[in-house]
């Protein structure tokens, strides 16, 4: 298979060969921009941290199936999210080990899948007992940090789960954190009420991510001494963001963006399970879900998000328009920044003989979403035609 297109950033018109599910040769097109045609922008394909679900389909529900992980899978296609870290939210302890055995036997089975879903997000069930912290996570099944629970989870998972979000305001998190990081995963810090010094605690422990900062916390918090800005100090973390134009206002999203500085920061989108659904009210477990007019997801009658129901196709060109940066420092945002985090191939998210073959061709003339063309996953063809 070859394809052809314009890097962003450097604006250099490229012939790829694919071989496999492999980049094979790189080639620059002669000529200027006056010969490019019509060529659409071509691009890694984008890692989504945080993917929850979608389409009636939720990775934490009951009624998990392989046929919903293709459905989400099929979703994100279309976005140009040729990988994602499957999200389970907090939930009861045998139905999270089910579904990551369902998880496991589903990408066993399926190659596609398989390439889909690099690794698992286990977002609690360690978080704040909290309102507002808490978000819309079950307080009917939060825990405090167990670490013979998260070996369940490896074992059900073969070694699958990556990251773990957790409250570091739990006693005896400094201790779970190192511990899960010699297990090589990812300690994140998310939906926490923490004080500064617990907060600075996590992260001398080994905690390298906040959680869609700035999310998940109270409506209010003291404005000089939180939990926010202490995340936000600390450069060893990494911030996960939501870029939505829902989920931070867009002055939260520049100071982050300027603080942080483009090499910290990951976009995700963490999409829920009515994302693609008609604007309503829609049960998501035990609790119900508002889809709204414009797409975002919410607690009905109150001011709480509930996940997002927009892709990375819209968050890049919000997060675009709101801080200035052009698409060629936003795309490693969603390719080369998370695979780093997470400890994916070193070459993924590059375009270059022997990177994988997970490739998105779309245009984008400042419209609110990118017109997605194709999407390529492990050199084969998964969106487009």
């Amino acid at each position: 298979m070859t394809v052809e297109g314009i890097f962003p950033g450097t604006e250099k018109s490229v012939s790829l060969r694919i071989e496999g599910k492999r980049i094979a040769e790189v080639r620059t097109l002669p000529g200027g921009p006056s010969d490019r045609g019509d060529l659409p922008f071509l691009a890694p394909g984008f890692l989504d941290m945080q993917v929850n679900g979608a389409m009636y389909c939720d990775y934490h529900l009951e009624d998990f199936s392989a046929e919903k992980i293709a459905r989400i899978v099929a979703f994100l296609d279309s976005s140009g999210t040729t990988q994602h870290i499957a999200t389970i939210t907090t939930s009861p302890k045998e139905r999270i080990l089910g579904n990551l055995r369902t998880l496991l036997r589903a990408t066993a089975a399926d190659r596609n899948l398989k390439s889909a879903i690099p690794g698992i997000h286990v977002e609690g069930p360690f978080i704040s007992k909290l309102d507002g912290p808490r978000g819309a996570h079950d307080p009917a099944y939060v825990r405090p940090p167990d670490i013979e629970e998260v070996k369940q989870w490896q074992e059900a998972a073969e070694g699958l789960v990556r990251l773990i979000t957790l409250a570091p305001e739990w006693e005896g998190a400094p201790d779970f954190i190192g511990q899960i990081t010699a297990m090589g995963i990812v300690a994140a810090i998310g939906h926490t009420a923490a004080t500064g010094q617990q907060i600075r605690a996590a992260v001398d422990a080994g905690a390298r991510i906040s959680t869609h900062l700035g999310n998940g916390s109270h409506p209010l918090v003291p404005r000089l001494q939180n939990y926010i800005w202490e995340q936000l100090a600390d450069d060893r973390l990494h911030a996960g963001i939501i870029s939505d134009g829902f989920h931070l206002p867009d002055s939260v999203l520049k100071v982050f963006t300027r603080v942080k500085g483009t090499e910290r920061l990951i976009l995700v989108s963490d999409v829920a399970h009515p994302a693609g659904c008609k604007p309503g009210i829609h049960p998501r477990g035990n609790i119900d879900v508002q889809v709204f007019e414009d797409g975002h997801l919410g607690l009905p009658g109150t001011e709480i998000l509930a996940g997002a129901g927009h892709l990375l196709d819209w968050d890049i060109p919000h997060f675009a328009k709101v801080t200035g940066l052009g698409l060629g420092e936003i795309i490693p945002l969603v390719t080369v920044n998370p695979a780093r985090l997470l400890g994916l191939d070193q070459s993924y998210g590059t375009l270059e003989p022997g990177a994988p073959a997970n490739l998105v061709l779309f245009r984008w003339d400042g419209q609110r979403r990118l017109q997605i063309l194709k999407t390529i996953r492990a050199g084969k063809l998964t969106y487009g035609d």
